[in-house]
């Protein structure tokens, strides 16, 4: 399977640099690159890539806003010559962010993650049965469980493992809290914190900056706070 990559940097030299390592590495294919963001968009609207590396800071269109332009975004990878913007482009759910100059063996790490993220949304499909949604999930070494969506309660995060708690049990699986969540149907679950992904229709209560499920109160970190309740409300009748 070739993965396909798309460059969007107004500076050449990084665009040279990214191309050069993508040459060097079987399954990954430079379809285009840019060197403007509204370029990249209009792109987008009739074709579809893997995976992007884009820069931040670039003129007319900056690498946030291009990010919140995109309806449904691929595999995002931030390059960029500051640091800064690490953390608001992880609130984006971006893949991974490269500080320039970027080093062949940084690169390939992420080239890694491209690489675990696609595999598991192409083994991990959300399936239907029955009007029930299901997906399959890999609970030791070799005993594949399924698990409903809708008796799923709470997805908690414990670093490079998943706990996944549900009305019938609790599953240990590995992997992480974004690639898992990017599985889930985005109307029945919302991410309300680093370490938690809800099922929107299990919440018994909403007070102050938490959720109560089935007894439990579980926080919503603070940059969580606006979306999660304004998705929750409106998610109400």
């Amino acid at each position: 399977m070739n993965i396909s990559c798309l460059i969007i940097d107004d500076e050449p030299l990084a665009i040279k640099v990214i191309k050069n390592y993508l040459d060097q590495i079987e399954n990954f294919e430079l379809i285009n690159s840019f060197s403007n963001a509204i370029d990249g968009l209009n792109y987008l609207k009739n074709n579809t890539v893997d995976v992007i590396f884009l820069d931040i800071n670039m003129p007319v269109l900056d690498g946030i806003n291009f990010i919140k332009s995109l309806e449904d975004p691929p595999l995002l990878i931030i390059t960029s010559a500051y640091d800064e913007f690490a953390i608001e482009t992880y609130e984006l759910d971006v893949l991974d962010y490269l500080v320039k100059p970027i080093e062949f063996p940084r690169f390939m790490k992420a080239l890694n993650k491209v690489e675990r993220r696609l595999e598991i949304i192409h083994k991990s499909p959300v399936e239907k049965t029955k009007e029930r949604l299901f997906i399959f999930v890999k609970i030791d070494k070799k005993k594949m469980k399924k698990i409903f969506l809708d008796e799923i309660l709470v997805i908690e995060s414990l670093k490079d493992y998943l706990k996944i708690n549900t009305q019938t049990g609790r599953y240990i699986v590995h992997s992480t809290l974004t690639d898992f969540t990017s599985l889930l149907p985005a109307r029945d679950f919302i991410r309300i914190h680093r370490s938690y992904t809800i099922a929107i229709d299990k919440i018994d209560a909403i007070e102050g900056n938490s959720v109560e499920i089935e007894g439990l109160r579980y926080v919503i970190g603070r940059s969580y706070l606006d979306d999660v309740k304004n998705k929750i409300l409106n998610s109400s009748i």
